[in-house]
């Protein structure tokens, strides 16, 4: 027969329940986090209610004294050990209904638990080490121009990205026109770095051609475009990478690779 104390335990389920399925809604539809907690605040809060009456109201609670054993037992002895275990473990299971709303909460709850694995997301692979940049890319600038030998005058600098790639800030790089010489493995004068700061990753936007430093405007590290971009001044630790380029016979600067270390800040190996 259902008592109040039993509807009391239901109810604590019931809640349970109610907060799973309340996860699962709030996490699908990208609701807001307080309404994803106040979800799971219900559902152990139903728990805990749950377990708090099972354990004082359905539990029997006797004391018992363990007498040492005489072998063997009378035969009443042990009749009387058989009907009070059976006594027990009926008082226990009875509830059935309640036995199997608790495994339903829990079921509901496992249910709402897995679902924020799909915010895990693939794994990164070596992702965060390679650009979009490969051997045979022309440089292209933001405005969707191909960039030629002739097309820039000396001390002018342009922000280029791999062709077919325009936005992809990881592969961003500025593009400098140096006078002929003055770094021997450039051609033409053409040098092209990683355009994200070392530092914190923002924008290495100026160029100062008075000394050829490249400058971010972020934390004001400076770097030497006549020296592979290193460290003039500035809380940044490492140079900024280059990217090797060649002039092709049609005209076009293109790259022969993808830069040789990973851009941005030196989570890899740098401190």
């Amino acid at each position: 027969m259902n008592t109040a104390r039993d509807r009391a335990i239901a109810a604590s389920l019931l809640l349970s329940i109610i907060g799973s399925v309340g996860f699962m809604v709030a996490y699908a539809k990208q609701m807001s986090t307080q309404w994803e907690g106040f979800a799971l605040a219900c559902v152990f809060a139903g728990f805990m209610l749950a377990a708090l009456g099972w354990s004082r109201w359905i539990i029997p609670h006797e004391k018992v004294v363990d007498l040492r054993d005489t072998y063997p037992q009378p035969l009443e002895e042990r009749a009387g050990m058989v009907d009070w275990w059976e006594h027990g473990v009926a008082n226990v299971t009875r509830r059935t209904w309640l036995t199997r709303m608790l495994y339903a909460a829990l079921g509901v709850f496992g249910i709402a638990a897995l679902f924020p694995v799909g915010s895990l997301g693939p794994e990164p692979d070596d992702a965060l080490f390679h650009t979009r940049w490969k051997r045979g890319d022309r440089l292209q600038r933001a405005d969707g121009s191909l960039v030629k030998a002739g097309d820039l005058n000396e001390e002018a600098a342009v922000t280029v990205f791999p062709e077919g790639s325009i936005g992809d800030s990881q592969s961003m790089a500025i593009l400098v026109k140096l006078p002929d010489g003055l770094v021997k493995d450039a051609p033409q004068g053409y040098i092209v770095y990683s355009k994200m700061c070392t530092h914190a990753g923002c924008p290495v936007a100026l160029y100062r051609s008075i000394d050829h430093r490249l400058v971010c405007p972020c934390h004001q590290s400076a770097f030497d475009v006549t020296n592979n971009a290193s460290v003039v001044s500035g809380p940044a630790d490492h140079p900024l990478p280059r990217l090797p380029i060649e002039i092709a016979s049609d005209g076009y600067l293109r790259a022969t690779g993808d830069f040789p270390e990973p851009v941005g800040p030196g989570f890899w190996e740098h401190s």
